[in-house]
């Protein structure tokens, strides 16, 4: 088999084309969580903290060296804003992933679900017949 045909075999499997469609479909939903957090969520919180902007939120280690007007050394922050910011954005993904699983889950289960077997139907006048003569002929 050449090259390009098990290429063209491969990438027409069902679970590689569901896969990019997911990895697309998570894309932009993951730039929609991140504008839901940067945009909406987390500037009231700036504000409760005394900051615009909370992913701005920083603590400085060490200052900018200047002379003049120009940057000698630039200063060395430990920006633990932009952090819980990221934290934020995963545990939302996180949750709107779980919730969508366990949906797409219960669906699945009630698709699955199948009446209980019925019992199996009495034996026909010949089977009881045969099983008789079975049990006739091992007693022998």
């Amino acid at each position: 088999m050449s090259f390009k045909s098990e290429l063209k075999e491969f990438l027409m499997r069902g679970s590689v084309v569901d896969m990019a469609v997911g990895i697309v479909i998570g894309g932009a939903f993951g730039k929609i969580v991140t504008s839901f957090v940067n945009d909406i969520l987390m500037p009231p919180l700036g504000l409760l903290g005394g900051q615009g902007q909370f992913a701005d939120f920083k603590l400085v280690l060490k200052q900018a060296v200047m002379e003049g007007s120009e940057v000698i050394t630039p200063a060395v922050t430990w920006n633990y804003g932009s952090f819980i910011q990221s934290v934020v954005d995963f545990a939302i993904i996180g949750t709107a992933i779980f919730l969508v699983i366990k949906a797409m889950n219960s669906l699945k289960r009630k698709k699955v679900e199948e009446p209980a077997p019925e019992t199996p139907p009495e034996p026909t006048k010949e089977e009881v017949l045969l099983t008789e003569i079975r049990d006739l002929l091992k007693n022998k």
